[in-house]
C-alpha cells in the first residue's frame, strides 16, 4: 500500500475508531454516573406529559421490587448473560401459532439487560438498525455494569405512568411513599403495569391489573425462596 492511500484512509479509520469508542464510552460513564435523561423522556415530555424523574440508589429501593421485575419480566436474569435464548425459542413458538391462526398478537423475549439498553441509549421504536444496537449495548452493559447495575438503572429509568420515570417517582406518583417503603403488593402492582404504563394504574387498578399482580406476587415468593435474585447482591 502506498504512503498517498495510507494518508488518504486514515481519516475514515479514525472516524470508525470514534464511532467504535463513542458507546464504550457511554456505557462506562454510566456504570457510575446516573443517565440525565432519556430519549423516552424527552419525547414525552415534547408531547405535553412532563418528566419526573427522580434517581434512588438501589439500596433506597424496596427488595420487594426487585423481586416484582424479575417475577413478571425476567426470572432467568441472574442465570443469563443479557439474552435468554430459552424465552427467545418459545417465543419464536409461540408467534409461529399465532402467525398460523391469523392472530396479530406478538410474544417478546426481551430480558431486562436488553430492555434497559434500549431505555437508556436508544430509541423506543421496532426497527431492525435499533435491534441491532440493543444487541450490541446490551453485550457492552453485562460486561461492563454487571447484574446489580443493570437492575438499578432499570428500576430508575422505566416508565411506570404518562411522564413519570423510575421507582421512586413511581412510588410517590401511585402510592404517595418513597420507594424504599413499597410493600410487596405495591411492587406487583408496579410490575403489572409495566408493560403498559400509560394505559394501567398500579393506584386503584382495574380487573386486569390485580389478577396480574396477584401472580406475580404469588411468583415472588419463589423468587425469594429459588434465590433468582442472588445476582442482585444487597
Amino acid at each position: 500500500m502506498t504512503r498517498a492511500k495510507t494518508r488518504k484512509r486514515r481519516p475514515l479509520l479514525i472516524l470508525l475508531l470514534i464511532l467504535a469508542l463513542i458507546p464504550i464510552g457511554g456505557v462506562v460513564l454510566h456504570r457510575f454516573v446516573p443517565p440525565l435523561f432519556t430519549v423516552l423522556m424527552v419525547q414525552q415530555a415534547a408531547a405535553g406529559h412532563g418528566m419526573d424523574y427522580r434517581w434512588r440508589s438501589l439500596d433506597h429501593i424496596s427488595p420487594r421490587l426487585v423481586e416484582a421485575v424479575i417475577a413478571a419480566e425476567d426470572a432467568r436474569f441472574c442465570q443469563h448473560h443479557g439474552f435468554d435464548v430459552e424465552a427467545i425459542q418459545k417465543a419464536m413458538e409461540a408467534n409461529e401459532r399465532a402467525e398460523q391462526r391469523g392472530s396479530d398478537k406478538r410474544r417478546g423475549a426481551s430480558t431486562i439487560s436488553q430492555q434497559t439498553a434500549k431505555n437508556v441509549f436508544l430509541w423506543p421504536s421496532r426497527d431492525w438498525v435499533r435491534k441491532g444496537l440493543e444487541v450490541g449495548y446490551t453485550g457492552l452493559i453485562e460486561a461492563v455494569w454487571g447484574k446489580r447495575r443493570i437492575m438499578e438503572m432499570y428500576l430508575n429509568v422505566a416508565e411506570w405512568a404518562p411522564g413519570v420515570y423510575g421507582a421512586e417517582a413511581a412510588s410517590r406518583h401511585w402510592f404517595n411513599k418513597n420507594a424504599e417503603n413499597l410493600t410487596a403488593r405495591e411492587a406487583a402492582r408496579l410490575a403489572a403495569i409495566l408493560p403498559s404504563p400509560r394505559r394501567y394504574r398500579a393506584a386503584d387498578p382495574g380487573p386486569y391489573v390485580r389478577r396480574q399482580a396477584s401472580r406475580i406476587q404469588a411468583a415472588m415468593g419463589t423468587v425469594r425462596q429459588q434465590g433468582l435474585d442472588a445476582c442482585v447482591d444487597r
